[in-house]
């Protein structure tokens, strides 16, 4: 028997005694199908909060009748209580949850924050699977003052200049990412910043990884036997077809150290000369007080430290990886960045030739396009 249909024979058992009224039935099961939503598995959950959060979805209902819903859906469902004072409940460890096609409010909020912030990374296999509960959240949230005011007051702020995402080919994107849940090679046809003709590659889909508004994905080229691994931007793909032959990962990749080693982070030509290109470099920075006040909290490295000098300056100590993000970031600082070491560090940071405004933009995207580690 269906969670569905327990409800409804105990709801019919419970009012059997009422005047068969059918709206109050269906009210009633509302109800019960909430107080269920409620309960958790290792965790108990007292009759008080339960009726709270009743409140708070709209039923105008009083604690005891919600201790009356608990012990008649405990003789049907796999739920239990303890004996503590106030009253917990909980569902049984073997209870089939996924039976019950709800959920309360705080995961009806934390539904809604994944569908606004992380569905451009799920892959449609995943998301078929959550677009219901996607829906059912919203309409769960769309009769609560609470949470509605709660998803009002909450943002994610990019920490840089805002940009629109580049259009993607929708298709190419729901293969790329399939054949990568699934690990099967790609056949694509790929358009190089550089280029206006597209490029037919077979790749070894490695990994997804989203820097600011763009997408990138990390794969191996078929016809590289040397199998590097190098990045490829989604707007750029026109066409990609699934290969039935398995997806060959390096055997020793690992997406965190891949991440570490600072390839996202674009490498710069005066920091080129240095051992690794730069790489887990001991740095020295040395701000205005009031510019790097905020590093005193927010920490480059997990080895920093901070120098409070005489003059109403401050030396930020640090291990970074020197890249052109580290220039950019360095010379959003203005006249509060006073100093770095290594010399070539700050030469990279003053010498805006390199880098100019009109450039900026067109020379970022260019470095990492098919970028090789």
């Amino acid at each position: 028997m269906t969670t569905s249909d327990s409800l409804t024979t105990q709801n019919n058992d419970l009012e059997a005694h009422d005047n068969g009224d059918s709206r109050h039935s269906a009210a009633t099961t509302a109800r019960q199908w909430q107080v269920l939503s409620q309960l958790q598995r290792h965790r108990w959950v007292g009759t008080a909060h339960i009726y709270e959060q009743l409140k708070l979805s709209g039923f105008d209902i009083s604690l005891r009748t919600v201790q009356r819903d608990l012990n008649a859906l405990a003789k049907r469902f796999p739920i239990e209580k303890n004996n503590a004072n106030p009253q917990g409940w909980r569902w049984k460890d073997d209870a089939p949850l996924q039976s019950l096609p709800h959920m309360n409010l705080s995961q009806a909020v934390a539904f809604n924050m994944v569908e606004a912030n992380l569905t451009q990374l799920l892959p449609p296999a995943i998301l078929d699977e959550l677009f219901p509960w996607f829906d059912l959240a919203r309409r769960q949230l769309k009769n609560s003052k609470v949470t509605h005011s709660w998803l009002d007051r909450v943002r994610i702020e990019p920490a840089t200049q805002p940009l629109i995402a580049p259009a993607i080919d929708l298709d190419s994107k729901d293969h790329i990412y399939h054949a990568l849940f699934y690990q099967l090679q790609i056949r694509a046809d790929y358009t190089r910043s550089n280029h206006t003709q597209a490029s037919e590659y077979i790749l070894n889909p490695i990994a997804i990884i989203q820097r600011g508004v763009i997408i990138y994905l990390l794969a191996t080229r078929v016809d590289d036997v040397d199998a590097v691994i190098r990045t490829f931007a989604l707007h750029r793909f026109t066409q990609v077809d699934i290969l039935e032959s398995a997806a060959q990962t390096p055997p020793d990749f690992e997406i965190d150290r891949y991440l570490d080693s600072g390839v996202m982070g674009f490498s710069h030509p005066l920091l080129s000369q240095l051992p690794d290109f730069g790489k887990n470099t001991s740095v020295e920075l040395r701000f205005t007080s009031k510019a790097g006040r905020s590093l005193t909290e927010s920490k480059l490295s997990p080895d920093q430290q901070v120098i409070f000098n005489d003059d109403d300056t401050l030396t930020i100590k640090a291990t970074v990886n020197l890249t052109s993000q580290l220039v950019w970031w360095l010379r959003g600082f203005g006249s509060g960045f006073l100093g770095a070491k290594p010399d070539a560090l700050y030469h990279a940071v003053l010498d805006q030739a390199i880098y100019d405004d009109k450039n900026h933009n067109d020379d970022e995207a260019a470095s990492l396009d098919e970028k090789t580690t």
